[in-house]
């Protein structure tokens, strides 16, 4: 047995110390866990502790909202064993509150910052949820898959005729736009009305659609 097998065996046998864990090895230097919430602390102090897994690599969120969850995804690395691991947790999209790692992994400080500010779920526990980004955002968190950016644009912006001499001189040479901005910008309540509410058709792509 190769010294790297011996060590994803020995590291399989530790994580099943967690209880309700599941285990996907994606490949030799890649590790899948589906945590329960209220275990993923445990988990990431016996695979800092344990197992060599010292570098937070990031955190990132997934939202889920036919589910009515959010999904947050913990990278951590070993430079010891080479292999990454990513812990998957799901939490309740409201209220949207998790507890903070950074006294596991003091980066996390960072990552759930920037999580908190574009998804808004609050960590417990974590030093700073000010904002550092959106600082003059007044809307709701952009990232959520319900967040409809041309909507929110519209009922909070006016529109003006865009009109500078250099395009009042292509059009004088017979040139100019194709298609005018109000005339190929389609909002979800202008397909309902267009699709009779049945939603099928021409998808409108924003911060908010199922597929970013």
């Amino acid at each position: 047995m190769t010294a790297g097998k011996e060590l994803s065996t020995w590291l399989d046998k530790v994580l099943t110390e967690i209880e309700g864990i599941e285990v996907r090895r994606k490949s030799s230097r890649r590790l899948r866990v589906d945590v329960a919430a209220d275990a993923l602390p445990a988990l990431l102090e016996l695979l800092r502790g344990r197992a060599s897994y010292v570098h937070l690599s990031a955190i990132t969120c997934v939202d889920w909202p036919d589910d009515g969850e959010f999904e947050l995804v913990y990278h951590v690395w070993s430079y010891e064993m080479q292999s990454l691991v990513s812990a998957h947790t799901r939490i309740p999209r409201e209220p949207g509150v998790y507890i903070s790692v950074y006294d596991i992994y003091t980066p996390a400080a960072f990552f759930e910052r920037d999580i908190h500010e574009m998804f808004g779920v609050f960590f417990e526990g974590s030093p700073d949820m000010s904002k550092f980004i959106l600082t003059e955002w007044e809307g709701p968190p952009p990232m959520r898959k319900d967040f409809d950016s041309e909507a929110w644009v519209n009922d909070h912006f006016d529109w003006q005729d865009y009109n500078p001499e250099w395009l009042q001189e292509i059009i004088a040479q017979g040139g100019g736009i194709a298609v005018r901005p109000d005339e190929q910008r389609f909002s979800r309540r202008d397909l309902d009305t267009i699709n009779g509410g049945s939603g099928d058709g021409i998808k409108a792509r924003g911060n908010g659609d199922s597929d970013r």
